[in-house]
């Protein structure tokens, strides 16, 4: 596990708020595309964050406060995508229901 994703969730009325938190995020990770549909097993908006298992605390520690209400859903980059984002995957805020099946 050397690799991480952090998954900002947003809708077209938090999305502010989510772009705010992205321009914010500390230098050194990579950001992904603020996505506005649904995107992979992801069941809302979204933008990635991608970071080494060197930033995990203290990428974990900075999301949490920062993420101003909005939900995260954060995981390991293994190669299994269904362990990553099921047994693997940790929540910040609310938990919403992936679409597993497009993990295969």
């Amino acid at each position: 596990m050397d690799q991480f994703h952090a998954h900002i969730y947003y809708d077209k009325t938090s999305f502010p708020k989510a772009k705010n938190l992205v321009e914010k995020v500390p230098g050194n990770i990579k950001i992904g595309k603020m996505h506005e549909r649904p995107v992979g097993p992801h069941p809302k908006w979204s933008c990635q964050l991608l970071f080494s298992k060197d930033q995990l605390a203290s990428m974990m520690t900075w999301l949490m406060k920062n993420r101003d209400g909005l939900t995260i859903f954060l995981h390991p980059v293994t190669g299994n995508d269904l362990l990553d984002h099921t047994e693997y995957a940790v929540w910040m805020g609310e938990i919403l229901d992936l679409n597993i099946d497009a993990l295969s």
